[in-house]
């Protein structure tokens, strides 16, 4: 297993929720055992669809744009440098409210898992592989 990855070698897929991922560290591909670390994308006026993980604690860092979080009944905005903390079975989602891709930092504590990602809404493209 490896512990190092290089982010241009890393190829990205569409979770549950929308955005665009590279799982960063996973303990699927990588000598990582209890959490993970991925990079999300949201594009210009786009946002993940309202969701929740029934036992993943996520930590979100933003490193480049402008966001709104949503998390529970509570809204802020988010900007670089700004890291948000989500508890098990919390309803949320982020949009991005710049004119420039959302890159966010997303820790997991169980690693992420499709299993887990609960939709809250429905998705407008349609049924997705989990």
């Amino acid at each position: 297993m490896k512990a190092h990855t290089r982010y241009g070698d890393l190829v990205p897929f569409v979770t549950r929720d929308g955005s665009l991922v590279r799982e960063l560290m996973h303990p699927s591909h990588h000598a990582v055992m209890h959490q993970s670390l991925a990079e999300a994308v949201v594009e210009p006026g786009r946002r993940t669809l309202r969701h929740r993980h029934r036992v993943t604690e996520e930590i979100y860092h933003v490193t480049r744009g402008r966001g709104r979080m949503h998390l529970g009944s509570t809204r802020f905005d988010v900007a670089p440098g700004d890291t948000v903390c989500i508890a098990p079975g919390m309803a949320h989602c982020i949009e991005n409210t710049g004119d420039e891709p959302l890159h966010i930092l997303c820790a997991c504590t169980p690693p992420y898992s499709h299993d887990d990602t609960e939709l809250l809404e429905p998705d407008p493209r349609g049924p997705r592989e989990p």
